[in-house]
């Protein structure tokens, strides 16, 4: 069955020496960095969107840790994937859906999309993808069917589904980063009930997830 996309990625980054639960939670923190700024306008399911926000978090964690950054095979998909991005441009004219970038390197649209969001860490849709000023990421993954699945549209619908301050919590502590002290002065609250609110969300969102 599903894992859920932020368990399946922490999966990913096991071998890195950090606890799976932590790598779990700071995908959770990528998810909801997501869920703000996601553009519901783009041709793009939220989950691609999502893929490399929580790969961002992650590997900031990881890079504070002094742990290992992205895996070698890894650097070298998103390599491969750009090569052949540029042939299949030059030959046919237009840019490959991910399905068909994804054949041409062999890997599924979820190693794709996994790959070029870890070797390329992105902020936002219209970022180009490698260093060129080409394609943006979000040209490369508006592939509707995307296959990555669709747990992520299920959080985004929790995260709505909570109460305004539990929102404007998230919002403050994930979004705009913001310490759990300076988040109870906006929001009224001490310092410990942010914290017993915060831990009180993330148990709702691990359901879902």
């Amino acid at each position: 069955g599903n894992m859920g996309l932020c368990r399946s990625i922490a999966m990913r980054f096991r071998d890195r020496g950090a606890e799976l639960d932590d790598l779990v939670q700071l995908a959770s923190v990528g998810m909801l960095k997501a869920v703000r700024s996601f553009d519901f306008s783009y041709n793009t399911a939220f989950s691609t969107y999502a893929v490399p926000l929580i790969i961002g978090e992650i590997r900031r964690f990881l890079r504070d840790d002094g742990a290992v950054r992205v895996g070698r095979s890894t650097k070298k998909l998103s390599v491969d994937a750009m090569r052949r991005r540029e042939e299949f441009v030059k030959k046919h004219g237009r840019e490959p859906k991910t399905g068909e970038l994804a054949e041409l390197c062999g890997v599924s649209t979820d190693e794709l999309v996994f790959a070029l969001g870890a070797a390329n860490p992105i902020k936002s849709l219209s970022d180009p993808v490698g260093d060129d000023d080409g394609i943006s990421f979000g040209e490369l993954i508006s592939d509707p069917d995307d296959g990555i699945g669709r747990l992520t549209d299920r959080i985004a619908e929790a995260v709505k589904s909570l109460p305004p301050v539990q929102r404007k919590l998230i919002y403050l502590r994930y979004c705009r980063d913001m310490s759990q002290s300076e988040t109870g002065k906006i929001l009224g609250m001490t310092q410990v009930r942010v914290s017993r609110e915060e831990k009180k969300i993330m148990e709702a969102l691990k359901k879902v997830l």
